[in-house]
């Protein structure tokens, strides 16, 4: 039972990032990402990709198309 819960909190959080990753494509034109990072999904610019790389929020030797691929979710 608590996986069934864990699975629906993560759908719902999922559902959620989809949504606010759409809208704000659809605002600004710009191409975004829903990534799990420290285990909470994040809706991040992909011009902010390399700043997070610099930052050490991967690890070392990841590049901008290894994020793209590691994406759960990619506007267009």
């Amino acid at each position: 039972m608590l996986k069934t819960i864990r699975h629906s909190i993560f759908a719902w959080r999922y559902k959620r990032a989809v949504k606010e990753a759409k809208e704000l494509a659809a605002l600004f034109g710009i191409k975004y990402y829903v990534l799990n990072l420290g285990g909470s999904l994040k809706v991040v610019p992909k011009r902010n990709i390399k700043d997070l790389i610099k930052q050490k929020k991967f690890r070392k030797g990841i590049s901008v198309g290894d994020v793209e691929r590691m994406a759960l979710f990619v506007t267009t």
